[in-house]
């Protein structure tokens, strides 16, 4: 004799439990349905969401790790050496995360690490998907990797969005472009440029940025006013130190990350240089660091936290899309920066 069907317990919400016992399954089957997982026949799962309905029963995070429904894992794997970008991405993640009830882990992946045993390692401890930041989203060999092994994977901040991954990122050229010609607008002429790191897609199309922007004013640029940076704090340094060296040195100096900033900044008080009075000083990414040094920089807003945030919301998505048996194609989203104006620019010193 089967067992009666209950409407609702006697008191309190319905569990799994009740769901199962009015479709007269298992409590392992009604997880597998709510998760959108594959391998339930389709009478069962049409069955399971009929209980729900009928119990209006809705999981919460503790029922749905008791029922052991299987949580959607996601890595964000990191190498990126500025500390102020790194949290903000942290920040955005992990709201993201909390926010879909997704776990995040955080794998730090070094430059020559085994990034097959690496994803490996992971893959088998549940990972659904990866997130890459810069550089990591810049990896060729890590991107094509993550393609051979079919993983769900995507990029944030990428110069240039991959076929196979999904990307978040911003126009990091037209930016670049819009702070130079706000630089020129103030009267410089003489400006400074120091690169990013090399192996970043992003460094290319700053630096293009400020070379167009310098062109459409005919302003000659003069490649000794061009330095090479690594996006830390210490290289903006150096490169700061060798343009103020400069028997003609720059009236201003746009560096290609707030880091840099902030160490061209300190270059030029070593020199005993007023910024913005000798010297106009201008970032990028506008991190916690552009607000907490003086002066506060004046930077282009690159939204990092919002970016971890569509980048984490896409990659739920696509697992989820992908665990009901529909069809999924990567998402290239570009968000709009800002112009930030603070403290740190000026006209030139006459």
């Amino acid at each position: 004799m089967k067992e009666p069907r209950l409407r609702r317990r006697q008191s309190g919400r319905p569990t799994v439990n009740d769901v199962a016992r009015l479709a007269q399954c298992s409590p392992m089957t009604v997880s597998r349905v709510i998760n959108g997982s594959s391998g339930v026949r389709e009478d069962t799962r049409v069955a399971v969401e009929a209980a729900i309905k009928e119990l209006d029963y809705a999981p919460n995070k503790a029922a749905r790790s008791l029922a052991g429904v299987s949580q959607i894992r996601l890595a964000l794997l990191y190498v990126n050496p500025s500390a102020a970008y790194l949290t903000e991405l942290l920040i955005g993640g992990m709201d993201a995360a909390s926010r879909l009830d997704a776990h995040l882990v955080i794998e730090r992946c070094d430059v020559g690490e085994d990034k097959e045993a690496l994803i490996n390692k992971l893959t088998a401890s549940g990972i659904d998907g990866f997130i890459l930041p810069p550089p990591l989203s810049d990896d060729a060999e890590l991107l094509a990797l993550l393609r051979r092994l079919r993983a769900h994977a995507m990029l944030i901040g990428p110069g240039q969005a991959a076929a196979h991954h999904g990307a978040v990122m911003i126009d990091d050229y037209q930016a670049a472009l819009d702070m130079t010609k706000y630089i020129l607008a103030l009267g410089h002429r003489r400006i400074g440029f120091i690169i990013g790191n090399p192996a970043q897609s992003v460094s290319a199309l700053r630096l293009a940025g400020f070379r167009d922007s310098m062109l459409n004013a005919g302003v000659p640029v003069d490649e000794a006013l061009i330095q090479q940076g690594e996006f830390t704090y210490r290289s903006g340094m150096d490169a700061a130190a060798k343009l103020l060296a400069m028997k003609e040195r720059p009236t201003a100096i746009f560096a290609s990350n707030d880091d840099m900033a902030a160490g061209c900044v300190a270059a030029a008080h070593r020199m005993r240089l007023d910024v913005p009075g000798d010297l106009t000083v201008c970032g990028f990414d506008d991190t916690a660091l552009a607000s907490t040094i003086w002066p506060e920089l004046t930077t282009i807003r690159q939204p990092i936290r919002e970016m971890a945030e569509n980048a984490i919301d896409l990659l739920v998505q696509g697992i989820r899309l992908e665990r009901q048996k529909q069809p999924r194609k990567p998402r290239h989203v570009s968000l709009d920066y800002t112009f930030i104006q603070r403290e740190s620019d000026g006209p030139p010193p006459v």
